[in-house]
């Protein structure tokens, strides 16, 4: 089987079978298409079931010598891991050259938080007297309240919000649904921008049941959720790399310095592993200082 057959099949694979979102599925085939170009390049003209260690081995040779990040390229390995994993289960192989490959290690990086100042200093800048106004503190403050990933946010739905219960349904990676507990703020963003925006607004059909909307009555795109937040931090002159992603890193780790069960914070984010989530246990520095102070015996 060729190539391009092989590829579309493990993206097909990828979709129904294991459940990945768009962009993992993305990122897995960007993975193999690297490693074609990388065969294409050396004039390999071989077949997947053609492919050894040694190949794979000068393949992430090629790589580390492009200066890719470990942590990039141990992203790519997993790829080449899973996809020949892939071959070996469609029996296409009958041996798996990635079985041996080696991730560079890849360090722990503790991830950017905002302070709780910082995080109101966002909300104040936002300009009210500007018709998308509201919707920006609305979104500022559901990513914050409840944790969601950008692509979470963009796709909430009208029909998951469940205000009267306190709780809102997001669906995410791998298309696993959860329950998220909602602030009262946020509830009360969100209620007044439906009221003076978005109800204003010409909705385009396949956008009709989406929370966030822009000015043409279209779901909002993930580029535009970064856009709001880097021209939040120009204002305020915040300079740090802030991304929505680190107001789901400053929810986590504020739930955590206020006494929050680890395993409730698991949860809301919706980590598969609690290791994911220990990471935040990490930030508390001051919380860790004050303990050794208060209970180890040469203190």
């Amino acid at each position: 089987m060729n190539w391009p057959q092989l590829i579309k099949n493990y993206e097909s694979y990828l979709k129904i079978e294991k459940s990945l979102s768009e962009n993992s599925v993305l990122a897995y085939i960007r993975d193999i298409k690297k490693l074609i170009q990388f065969f294409e390049i050396k004039q390999f003209h071989l077949p997947p079931e053609q492919v050894t260690l040694v190949h794979l081995r000068d393949f992430l040779k090629w790589i580390n010598d492009m200066e890719l990040q470990a942590r990039s390229q141990a992203r790519i390995i997993s790829g080449l891991k899973s996809f020949f994993k892939y071959l070996l289960l469609e029996e296409i192989i009958i041996n798996n050259p990635a079985e041996l490959l080696e991730a560079p290690k890849v360090g722990r990086k503790l991830p950017e938080v905002l302070t709780v100042d910082e995080i109101d200093q966002l909300i104040s800048a936002i300009d009210l007297s500007k018709p998308e106004g509201h919707r920006n503190r609305a979104i500022i403050e559901t990513l914050y309240s409840c944790g969601l990933r950008v692509s979470e946010l963009v796709n909430l739905k009208l029909t998951n919000l469940f205000f009267d219960q306190g709780f809102i349904k997001v669906e995410g990676k791998g298309n696993k649904e959860r329950l998220i507990p909602i602030g009262r703020k946020a509830i009360q963003e969100i209620n007044f921008y439906k009221e003076h925006y978005r109800n204003h607004l010409s909705v385009e059909k396949t956008s009709d049941n989406v929370v966030f909307l822009n000015r043409r009555g279209k779901k909002l795109t993930r580029v535009m959720i970064f856009t709001i937040i880097k021209q939040l931090c120009i204002k305020i002159n915040l300079l740090r790399e802030v991304s929505p992603h680190t107001l789901r890193h400053s929810f986590a780790t504020h739930l955590i310095e206020g006494g929050a069960d680890l395993r409730a914070v698991q949860e809301m984010l919706g980590h598969e592993s609690i290791l994911t989530t220990e990471i935040y246990t990490h930030l508390d520095r001051e919380y860790l200082r004050d303990a050794i102070l208060r209970f180890h015996p040469r203190s």
